[in-house]
């Protein structure tokens, strides 16, 4: 007999079926005996009379524990006062696959770090299932887009020679007779697609930051989202693109997930109009002391608290939840974002916040080689060990931007999670290599 999916049990009522999962609970009465069993689609009741003296079948029955793994065999019944779905499964035969251990290590309410040490039995809850099938379906509404738009996907390599961003977030390791370092960023060969005339690219791939940090947002190894689009006119281009796109992405989740993640997590997943607000960073500021904010200095970023209070500010005024920021002094932007010709201290560029968190960065790259070592020297930049990523700009670049974010941020504020843990099928963090 094929197994069934519990969720198809309500189209099999008065026939045989299989169902194979976990057990999820069970109750051993005096006359009757209850499983709940648990598989990937839903939950199901089982139950068995109990027969005097028992019988090998409830003999099996009663030597079960929470969470081992089982296949039944029984009729599919109709009954109304079953609270799941009005049905259940009276069984006929049961088969032991693995049985689990008496004590289960962790809870519900176990504290996080407890919970990732056993993530394993963490994921077999039906509620950080959903997070992973919202990723599923995040992804491939990505990827439907950029398809539609004529992008091409690129895989970079994950070893380099050199830095692509700070020189003070790399992994070093060791490459035969060399040292090699971790990817932080796919950043210089996404523009190397751009000089090889590829036009438009995305890649869905991980990064490595030696991060020492232990905020709800930052990890070391995370699956870093990345565009990059040529023949731009400026950064607003980029901008346009990524509302649109972010767009089409939420309208697919909703549509797909919206109750279940209202259900589960308690949050209505809104669909952003278009176009979103935008502010430069001066402007911003200025927002921000109006009502009465601390407001960083003229060379320095949105730290964490101005940015959940700008967002907080632009949802009072605009009824929207995401704002682009944009124009960052060059302080605090690399050396290969592009600059005003008329305000040189100041670069085209933004991040895109959506209820207080920085979800993306992003710029118009400065594609003019002499310009560009100009920038590099202003900055203080070794190019010796990155004349590779210079010499792509020798021959004919065109002018392009992008953008690239963090998909387990997207992931924390679109379920209303506070921590990338949460969202990050195994986390790595300064103190975790395990599981």
């Amino acid at each position: 007999m094929n197994r069934t999916l519990i969720d198809e049990l309500p189209e099999k009522v008065g026939e045989p079926v299989r169902i194979r999962g976990w057990v999820h609970a069970i109750r051993d009465q005096k006359r009757m005996q209850f499983l709940v069993i648990r598989d990937e689609s839903g939950l199901a009741q089982v139950v068995l009379a109990k027969d005097d003296p028992p019988s090998g079948l409830n003999e099996q029955l009663s030597a079960l524990t929470a969470e081992s793994a089982v296949t039944v065999t029984g009729i599919v019944a109709a009954d109304e006062r079953v609270k799941l779905s009005g049905l259940e499964l009276r069984l006929e035969d049961l088969e032991i696959d693995s049985l689990a251990e008496p004590e289960v290590p962790i809870a519900v309410d176990s504290a996080l770090d407890k919970r990732i040490d056993w993530r394993y039995l963490d994921l077999r809850r039906p509620d950080r299932k959903l997070i992973f099938e919202v990723q599923t379906t995040t992804e491939h509404a990505m990827r439907e887009f950029w398809h539609e738009q004529g992008f091409i996907e690129i895989h970079t390599p994950k070893f380099m020679g050199s830095a692509s961003e700070s020189g003070a977030e790399l992994f070093k390791v060791e490459y035969f007779e060399t040292q090699a370092y971790l990817a932080q960023s796919p950043q210089f060969y996404k523009q190397m697609a751009m000089a090889a005339g590829f036009g438009k690219v995305f890649e869905v791939g991980p990064v490595f930051r030696a991060n020492p940090s232990f905020t709800s947002r930052h990890d070391t190894e995370f699956t870093s989202v990345d565009v990059e689009i040529s023949w731009i006119d400026s950064h607003d281009d980029v901008m346009s693109f990524e509302e649109a796109w972010l767009a089409h992405v939420l309208a697919a989740v909703k549509r797909t997930h919206g109750e279940a993640i209202e259900a589960t997590f308690d949050t209505e997943l809104l669909v952003p109009e278009l176009p979103f607000p935008r502010v430069t960073l001066e402007e911003a500021k200025e927002l921000l002391r109006a009502q009465g904010h601390d407001a960083p200095g003229p060379l320095h970023d949105l730290d964490p608290p101005s940015e959940r209070a700008l967002s907080a500010i632009i949802k009072q005024e605009h009824g929207h939840e995401f704002a682009f920021v944009t124009d960052y002094p060059t302080s605090v932007r690399p050396f290969y974002h592009m600059r005003y010709p008329d305000r040189p201290t100041v670069t085209k560029s933004f991040d895109l916040l959506w209820r207080g968190i920085e979800l993306t960065t992003g710029a118009q790259r400065e594609h003019r080689y002499e310009q560009l070592l100009a920038q590099a020297a202003e900055k203080g930049v070794d190019t010796g060990p990155i004349q590779y990523y210079l010499d792509f700009f020798r021959y004919g670049a065109p002018p392009h931007g992008g953008f690239g974010f963090g998909l387990t941020r997207l992931l924390m504020q679109m379920l209303n999670q506070d921590n990338v843990r949460e969202v990050t099928f195994l986390y790595r963090g300064p103190h975790r290599l395990e599981p």
